[in-house]
């Protein structure tokens, strides 16, 4: 099996790292959901040694995932979890979560169910940060993402670009509080969340 290879990760992976060293520079335990191809993971986790990296997805995404960390030999970078936000998840707190690409794949239901669930799996101060396509007010932000959105839809009609709003408020009711939007290359944003300890 060769390395699955996203052309897209090797392009965002220093301006979403930025991100990440800003907001998670304190941080100890890393929950990567959706990990993808892994090559996130292991970029991430050899950047910031500090970092615990735990990468996850669903079963079918992991052999790709353990390429790229078996060639990196991290010592930061446990065995890809598999997961599902409809399936079982990680018994572990961490004190920051990272999602990059996720929200437009997956139903809205499930989009749901992965915020009703965040306040199991965090810390009392975690900080959440996902990467991707946002609408605000219903509206694109970007010809091309609106041709994005296009395509999603005549792959899955549950797949769309969510509206920021209707994220925040499902991030608000777990407990966590928007703390900085960030514009990103390719009309994506990182949009990042901390969870009040009142929760």
């Amino acid at each position: 099996m060769n390395k699955p290879h996203s052309p897209a990760c090797e392009r965002n992976r220093e301006p979403i790292l930025a991100v990440l060293s800003k907001y998670f520079g304190d941080r100890r335990h890393v929950l990567e959901i959706g990990s993808g191809t892994g090559q996130h993971a292991a970029h991430f986790a050899a950047a910031m040694p500090q970092w615990i990296w735990q990468s996850s997805d669903r079963a079918e995404n992991l052999p790709g995932i353990r390429l790229w960390l078996e060639e990196a030999m991290l010592p930061n970078t446990p065995a890809p979890l598999a997961f599902d936000v409809g399936g079982a998840w990680p018994a572990e707190r961490y004190d920051a979560i990272f999602s990059a690409n996720t929200l437009h794949i997956m139903a809205w239901a499930e989009v749901e169910q992965l915020f009703a669930k965040l306040p199991d799996i965090t810390r009392d101060d975690a900080v959440l940060v996902i990467y991707g396509p946002f609408n605000y007010q219903g509206r694109y932000t970007s010809d091309s993402n609106a041709a994005f959105d296009q395509s999603l839809k005549a792959r899955g009609e549950q797949m769309a670009i969510r509206d920021a709003e209707a994220v925040d408020r499902l991030a608000q009711t777990a407990g966590f509080q928007l703390i900085d939007d960030v514009a990103m290359p390719a009309n994506n944003r990182c949009r990042v969340w901390q969870r009040r300890g009142d929760r």
